[in-house]
């Protein structure tokens, strides 16, 4: 731990210690508590070679593995203080085929409001308009955190306008990008009419970043070995500039956004690049200027409610360090353009954005026959600019309630996902699923359930064709208990140290006790490999077999 580090909890532990030493009167009348969160996640890794669940540290030698995030914060009265202590040991989070292990000060800041000036320092989570020129923010399944090491400023002029800038560097893990961030954004608010029916909620950004001399050296560097053809003089500053507008006029809204980015430096997988024996090869550096246009219509009726989305992705690989692959050093955030499935089959293939090449639209339509039916369909469909299909889904569900005590929820999912760009498989073929599924609940009293699901897959890709159910009991307000199966009732793909595809069962057996605030899950799981995402943002994880141990508990 650095001495700032040391200093950090310091000043903190004296607030913290101010606080309590208040009577209860005097901790009223200043309006100062002291508030706070802690989650744990334990896992015990139990090596099964029949589902590729081996060969990493944690099954060879380590077997345990696991994080914790005790975060804390202060308020007095406009005067706001937080610290996070992050803890990783043996964890699979950072690199799901790898150990990681650390401990320190994951976040603090430091946040006063005056009149109408908002002033914040430290690690600071934000975004302008839906992120897509800028978005910092955490997602902890997947190890996103890049929050800004920095300064914030916001002016609010008036309640409908408003003006904020900041500068600082991204988070990396407990360390920093060695790159610079600064930004401005601005928005205003209209309404129009005697019943202010029509309103518009305006805003620009603006996004300077700026590479560091190390980031740079290590590009002259690969530059120097690529021929003329492929070879460009780089910079260190690029920016990005933003509009965005969201219309609402009685049940109708519509949000629209304009992104564009100046020329900048990003590495291009797919980028032809020339040998200097002729030949050709995949990946190299490009130099070009990049745009997103999206746009969200939404209207909402007695009876029907629609959605329709579109969005045009071109060059908007947006890092701190071009040098950075995988999830690591993102300043963008480009909304997804799929729908965000939870039953388990139909959201094994999740497609992710392309930031480099995307044309996508997404309609979503809900009708309510009754009290008792709705129906649910929702089609997807992503391509490159080239127009080469990247996944397609239509999506059905109808929900019914009989009674009281009946509910019933059935439906079908078609996709197409294509596993060699979104997994970066080259021989793969294009995964066509067909998915019927079907969720029974049986309210037994005011205080105890029933739930069963159960869904089949059937494809002739990659694993093949899967059976998943899952049986749930609920006891109000306290438990929950679970068993589920998932078998491989069609296998097409043999596992390391098979020699034909075998029919495997992956089971599950949960628990989990609520209280007051404390929430403790304990599982028992085999688990496939496959996509996993958080918030639209996915990667691809290996086989999982053992125990997972959750806490999540506020005070």
């Amino acid at each position: 731990m650095t001495k700032f580090q040391k200093l950090i909890i310091f000043c903190f532990v004296l607030v913290c210690a101010h606080a309590f030493a208040q009577s209860d009167g005097e901790q009223q009348a200043t309006r100062g508590y002291l508030s706070g969160s802690i989650d744990i996640n334990a896992n015990v890794f139990l090596k099964d070679s029949a589902i590729n669940a081996f060969g990493l540290p944690q099954y060879e030698r380590q077997f345990f593995g696991g994080e914790s995030w005790l975060n804390l914060q202060y308020n007095y009265g406009t005067l706001s203080a937080g610290i996070r202590y992050d803890m990783y040991i043996n964890s699979n989070l950072r690199n799901p085929n790898d150990s990681y292990s650390d401990q320190g000060i994951g976040r603090w800041f430091v946040q006063k409001k005056f009149d109408k000036l908002d002033i914040q320092a430290g690690y600071i989570y934000d975004q302008i308009g839906s992120g897509i020129i800028y978005r910092a923010y955490e997602s902890r399944p997947i190890f996103i955190d890049n929050a800004l090491l920095g300064a914030r400023i916001n002016y609010r002029f008036t309640p409908e306008f408003n003006i904020k800038a900041f500068a600082g560097k991204q988070k990396n893990a407990f360390d920093i990008y060695e790159g610079t961030v600064k930004g401005l954004n601005t928005e205003w608010y209209n309404s129009f009419g005697e019943t202010n029916a029509l309103s518009l909620l305006s805003g620009v950004g603006f996004i300077n970043k700026t590479i560091s001399d190390e980031a740079m050296d290590r590009i002259v560097n690969t530059l120097k070995f690529y021929l003329p053809v492929d070879r460009f003089g780089p910079v260190y500053n690029s920016y990005a500039f933003t509009a965005y507008n969201t219309l609402t006029y009685k049940s109708i809204s519509w949000y629209a956004e304009a992104a564009f980015k100046s020329k900048d430096i990003f590495y291009n997988p797919y980028a032809t690049k020339l040998e200097p024996n002729g030949s050709t090869s995949f990946g190299k550096y490009e130099f070009k200027p990049g745009s997103v246009i999206y746009t969200s219509l939404s209207l909402s009726l007695d009876k029907l409610s629609l959605t329709l989305e579109g969005k045009r992705t071109e060059n908007f690989n947006f890092r701190i360090d071009p040098n950075l692959r995988l999830l690591r050093g993102y300043i963008s955030f480009i909304p997804p353009m799929n729908r965000q499935n939870t039953y388990r089959l139909p959201a094994r293939y999740a497609p992710f954005t392309q930031e480099l090449s995307e044309l996508a639209y997404q309609l979503d339509a809900r009708y309510k026959w009754n009290k008792k039916l709705l129906t649910n369909v929702n089609y997807s469909s992503i391509a490159t600019l080239d127009n080469e299909q990247l996944y397609r889904e239509l999506y059905i569900e109808n929900n019914y309630k009989l009674n009281t005590t009946w509910s019933f929820t059935a439906g079908l999912q078609l996709a197409n996902y294509n596993q060699r760009i979104y997994e970066e498989k080259p021989d793969a073929d294009v995964v066509r699923t067909v998915v019927p599924f079907t969720d029974i609940l049986y309210k037994i009293d005011r205080k105890k359930s029933l739930r069963w699901e159960f869904q089949y897959m059937v494809t002739q890709q990659d694993f093949g064709s899967w059976l998943f159910s899952q049986l749930e009991l609920g006891l109000a307000p306290r438990w929950i208990f679970e068993a589920s199966v998932m078998y491989n009732t069609d296998p097409r793909r043999t596992l390391v140290g098979a020699t034909e595809p075998e029919k495997i069962l992956y089971p599950a057996l949960g628990a989990t006790y609520s209280k007051d605030g404390n929430r403790f899950q304990l599982r028992y799981v085999k688990q496939v490999e496959g996509i996993v995402c958080s918030g639209g943002i996915c990667r691809l994880e290996p086989a999982f077999s053992g125990v997972r141990f959750n806490l999540s508990s506020q005070f």
